[in-house]
């Protein structure tokens, strides 16, 4: 019982500390963009893809990046306050950050099983990551007398196909198969892996987060009238860097990474098209794949979105609300 105490005290330690440094009031739901930098190079000035969609007292978490724990904490957000995970991929920029998610939290002794979702493989990416917790939860705070919990136990895994939807409480969940990757349909590795945009109908909205994904009618098909669509965007000429001379990748891996972002991910144009079909009312743009130049002018990839789609574009940073 003595490790049981010790937790509750860090917990609401933890608590009191996020409560001291959140907003005295915010709407009842926002999507927070905690990290905008599209993987899997680090950035100085963004964090890596994660965002918290803040239902009432709930926060559900839509991607977990590295560092999205931190950026919670800046964010004015309780760990103890997640109630479930959507992995849209299982590539490490978007799920850096779920191991001190799922660890955390074990340590500060939150009840209940955290339920996290994804598409297929996410189930053998969470078991290794509970996995690694074990002998942190084995050792402990080193008192003598202290309960064991098995990580194993505070989880929950559910892995979602293309047209799954669920229900939460205060939002519906649907998700969609989209085009991040190209595996041939019906194969071994199009049963093992996959990559999900996920809509989420509010009380007062809807939001859809595309994820990482190429043109595809299944996403438009998905964010038909949605209020908000936060969308990738990869810049076509950063993708050209990949095969110019000089230090870099290998040739064959140069190339593989240049096919998949450009075949594998949305320029401004593609954003735009996709907008437009979709009705949608407006678009934030997060997942920035523009190279590493903090000044670098974003003002052309707004026009070229504007392009096709007449209604409000934002490119977000770290920490923006809507």
């Amino acid at each position: 019982m003595k490790r049981f105490a010790l937790a509750v005290l860090t917990l609401l330690m933890y608590s009191a500390l996020n409560a001291a440094d959140a907003p005295a009031a915010r709407p009842a739901n926002q999507f927070i963009t905690l990290g905008t930098h599209g993987g899997p190079v680090s950035d100085r000035n963004r964090s890596e893809p994660a965002n918290a969609l803040v239902v009432g007292q709930s926060v559900y978490l839509i991607d977990a990046g590295d560092g999205a724990v931190q950026q919670m904490a800046r964010a004015g957000l309780s760990l103890a306050a997640v109630r479930a995970v959507f992995i849209s991929h299982i590539h490490i920029d978007h799920t850096g950050g779920l191991f001190a998610v799922l660890g955390l939290r074990h340590q500060m002794g939150v009840q209940g099983k955290l339920q996290v979702y994804g598409p297929p493989g996410i189930k053998a990416m969470v078991d290794g990551l509970v996995a690694a917790i074990v002998p942190e939860a084995e050792s402990g705070y080193g008192v003598a007398g202290e309960d064991y919990v098995p990580p194993q136990n505070t989880v929950e895994v559910s892995e979602l196909r293309d047209g799954a939807s669920l229900k939460l409480d205060g939002l519906s969940v649907t998700a969609a198969e989209n085009t991040h990757y190209s595996f041939p349909k019906g194969s071994d590795m199009d049963r093992r892996f996959g990559s999900l945009s996920f809509r989420f109908d509010l009380s007062d909205r809807s939001i859809v987060y595309t994820g990482d994904t190429g043109p595809s009618d299944a996403v438009i098909t998905l964010a038909r009238g949605a209020d908000l669509l936060v969308t990738e965007l990869a810049d076509p000429a950063f993708a050209e860097t990949f095969v110019s001379s000089g230090p870099g990748p290998q040739p064959k891996r140069a190339r593989e990474m240049h096919d998949h972002m450009i075949n594998h991910h949305i320029s401004p144009d593609q954003v735009g098209q996709m907008a437009a079909k979709a009705k949608v009312h407006r678009v934030v743009i997060t997942h920035l794949v523009a190279g590493r130049d903090p000044n670098i002018d974003t003002a052309p990839f707004v026009a070229g979105v504007h392009k096709w789609f007449e209604g409000p574009v934002e490119i977000a940073v770290d920490l923006n609300r809507y």
